[in-house]
């Protein structure tokens, strides 16, 4: 009777469904929702793998309606259609680690070595491509960088600064190097002068004088001949930290990375003020541009002798080397490759490395008169055949090339005016597996080219982005893939076809409810005639009425690409754009010069003046929406954080003329107050360049502040720190401004978190547009 029951639910249902639907309550559409972010749009599977056998997926993720502030879980899911995605514990994730690690191959493809939980394992695939485990270690230590030799016997690998192999066949670990931290101990010197004078009598005086020399001598002879039968001892300075200890797969040698910290700098520290205890609390605080650096340095060790030559990093004495990065080793342990950059960021120098002896030979060389850099930059490693490839932005633009270690026949493996993204060379080696722009700057999309170079095939389709992760076999793939309109959810694909089976929901029903539209694409009239990329939000898109008022937002990070038919990062903002388009305001979201995603001169236009033709990209947008939709420059507003924040200020501090009101988040005010790394690239040293740091710091220029400016930072925010916005407060206070406010967020960093302190710092952008440049605002009733 039960089982009839049910079936006739079953059977009942289909005709309840359109009324129940009918009954749905719209989307609500308010600041307070779509704040909760992530509740409401799902999470981005994350940290996607496939098993060694290929029988599994594994990725972070949460479904759909999880709380703001859980974290990503494991889960797993089999790669068929229709499969379900299935939570596991953290305990099961240990256990499946060396499934899921990856590592260096034997040259007959039989064999993985792999680093997991701090052990080492062996992957073995047998001829009916079935893969087992075999572990090679189990300590308390922590084992890593696995190499394997080339003839398949031997593994090497680190722990505690120290080189190892294990013989695949006898089960036998040796220890190749004794790298200790310190000085290398020394015998007494001899004695001089008056002292020697007074040793030679007690000498000539005294038997037993003479018997301890004796016996000293014969100690120090037996130390000698000790240490000649032992491993050479390896002092490293005890001042320098070993960053990096990688071991030639032909178990002669290794390259060895050490940084000598940089002396007297000085951190700034961050208060926080909302603790447990009551009392406030020191957030320890990275240092500003222009600090002292330290000092990198890279050697080669030889094994037998416990030889460290140390490597000439920069090919002359006029660029020292800022940062090295030891890369791959060839599959035959000839050679490894050094990534170098150079202190002043205006210089990038490839070597090739021998195994034997140590040799150097500089295979690539790339200087930018702005500062090297872009997308996969430090994308190095070696074909089957023994080539280096690598990325370089030589052309203007990210290409692959690849070339021999002795520096001859470089060849392009990729070229035109679109740029690459991700490299990595296929499980059969026949193949480079990219991520490339090809299409057009606004997708995606994964390609395989031959090692050799030759005609590319596109592996993905749709016009979004894809981020694709192969399987074991070469022919699977999992992509996660959004549209600018539908967040990132998990597809299983097969290279060949063009269709995909979806794996995930990550959205809530709450959020599909809601037609969000895919913002199309504009071509902007730049201010040296210049097309600059821009999604425009129309009131018409949503089925409003326009208002008259537009809005501009500027993304963050400056070196970002915002503008692209795939899912943003800036997923709340995409968000508040429709309510904005529903209230009447056009919105504007611009990728200005210093984006990423459209060649070197785009990104290096903003050298030595942020607030210049980046600023100017956003006056472009104010014209566009005067000329295009008769909207008044004073009902024109922009927003943004971080960056965007940056150049809110700078917009209406020095171009007033051209907007009516603005939010700076999380701002930066003053660019001698940033960290090095970024800041030192672009704007080069606040002691050496005064005149980018004077003219890119809107701190300067805070006296032309004329319209309504909102203010809201997070007090404990360790990357732009609070100080930039209290130094600016306290200049607009002592320049009489009237028209300004802030609004602080005690427990917020630089990232938001938490929905009350978004819902807070958007209710009051919205209102600031509201009573600024909206129908019944003050610039309206003029």
């Amino acid at each position: 009777m039960r089982r009839l029951i049910a079936l006739a639910l079953i059977a009942a249902a289909p005709l309840a469904t359109p009324a129940a639907a009918q009954q749905q309550p719209a989307f609500d559409l308010s600041v307070r929702n779509i704040m909760r972010g992530p509740e409401l749009y799902g999470r981005e599977p994350a940290q996607v793998r496939w098993t060694a056998d290929g029988q599994w997926v594994y990725f972070r993720w949460l479904p759909p309606g999880a709380s703001w502030d859980a974290q990503l879980k494991p889960y797993r899911i089999a790669p068929l259609a229709g499969a379900q995605p299935e939570l596991v514990t953290e305990a099961h994730m240990d256990s499946v680690a060396p499934w899921l690690a990856t590592g260096p191959r034997s040259r007959d493809g039989r064999l993985r070595v792999v680093a997991a939980n701090g052990d080492i394992w062996l992957q073995q695939r047998d001829a009916q491509q079935r893969v087992t485990l075999r572990r090679v270690t189990q300590t308390t230590g922590n084992e890593g960088s696995p190499r394997i030799a080339p003839d398949g016997r031997t593994l090497y690998f680190v722990r505690d600064n120290n080189a190892f192999a294990f013989d695949l066949t006898t089960g036998l670990t040796r220890q190749l190097t004794d790298i200790r931290s310190g000085n290398a101990p020394r015998d007494p010197e001899a004695p001089r002068g008056q002292r020697a004078a007074v040793a030679e009598q007690q000498k000539l005086l005294l038997e037993y004088v003479r018997e301890q020399l004796r016996a000293d001598s014969a100690r120090r002879a037996e130390r000698r001949d000790a240490e000649s039968r032992a491993l050479p001892v390896v002092w490293i300075p005890q001042a320098e930290r070993i960053t990096n200890l990688s071991i030639s797969p032909d178990g002669r040698s290794a390259l060895i990375s050490t940084i000598t910290p940089a002396q007297g700098t000085k951190g700034s520290d961050v208060p926080d003020y909302i603790t447990t205890d009551g009392y406030p609390r020191m957030i320890p605080g990275r240092t500003k541009v222009g600090d002292a650096q330290g000092t990198p340095k890279v050697g080669h060790l030889d094994f037998a002798s416990g030889k460290v030559t140390w490597l000439k990093l920069s090919p002359d004495s006029t660029s020292a080397a800022g940062g090295a990065q030891i890369g791959d080793w060839s599959d035959d342990g000839r050679f490894a490759i050094l990534f170098v950059t150079s202190a002043d960021f205006k210089h990038r120098w490839l070597w090739s490395v021998a195994s034997a002896g140590g040799a150097t030979v500089l295979v690539d060389a790339l200087r930018d008169d702005a500062w090297v850099n872009g997308p996969c930059f430090n994308c190095t490693g070696f074909t089957p055949d023994g080539r280096i490839w690598f990325v370089s932005e030589r052309t203007g633009y990210s290409h692959l090339y690849t070339v021999r270690p002795d520096a001859a026949d470089k060849q392009a493996i990729t070229s035109g005016r679109w740029e690459v993204l991700e490299v990595a060379v296929s499980e059969d080696g026949r193949s480079f597996e990219l991520n490339t722009s090809e299409p057009s700057p606004f997708t995606r999309q994964a390609y395989r080219v031959p090692i050799a170079g030759g005609s590319r095939t596109r592996i993905t389709a749709g016009d979004g982005g894809h981020s694709v992760s192969y399987a074991p076999d070469g022919q699977r793939y999992v992509t996660v893939y959004s549209e600018s309109n539908t967040p990132p959810e998990l597809y299983l694909g097969r290279v060949g076809q063009a269709t995909t089976s979806k794996l995930t929901t990550s959205t809530t029903e709450e959020f599909r409810r809601q037609a969000w539209v895919k913002p199309e694409i504009v071509m902007l009239p730049g201010e040296d005639g210049t097309p600059v990329p821009a999604r425009i939000y129309r009131p018409q898109d949503v089925g409003a009425q326009p208002n008259g008022a537009g809005v501009i937002f500027v993304h963050g990070a400056g070196y970002l690409h915002n503008v692209h038919n795939w899912w943003s990062s800036y997923s709340r903002e995409y968000m508040f754009h429709h309510l904005l388009a529903t209230k009447g305001y056009t919105v504007l979201d611009i990728d200005y010069r210093g984006s990423a995603g459209y060649g070197r001169d785009w990104r290096t236009a903003i050298y030595r003046h942020m607030g210049g033709w980046d600023l100017n990209d956003h006056v472009s947008g104010s014209k566009y929406l005067t000329a295009n939709f008769g909207i008044s420059p004073e009902r024109i507003g922009i927003y943004g954080g971080s960056y965007g924040g940056f150049i809110t200020l700078m917009a209406l501090f020095n171009k007033s003329e051209y907007f009516g009101a603005g939010a700076a988040l999380r701002s930066v005010t003053d660019w001698a107050h940033y960290n090095h790394g970024y800041t030192g690239r672009i704007l080069n040293l606040p002691q050496d360049d005064t005149l980018s740091y004077r003219r890119s710091s809107p701190i300067f220029f805070a006296e032309g502040l004329n319209d309504p400016l909102l203010i809201a930072h997070g007090m404990i925010d360790t990357n732009v720190q609070f100080q930039d916005v209290v130094q600016l407060a306290q200049r607009l206070i002592e320049l009489g401004k009237e028209n300004w406010e802030m609004a602080v967020y005690p427990v917020e960093d630089h990232g938001f978190v938490r929905p009350s302190s978004w819902t807070d710092e958007y209710r009051r952008i919205l209102e600031l547009f509201d009573r600024t440049i909206g129908p019944n605002g003050s610039k309206a009733r003029r």
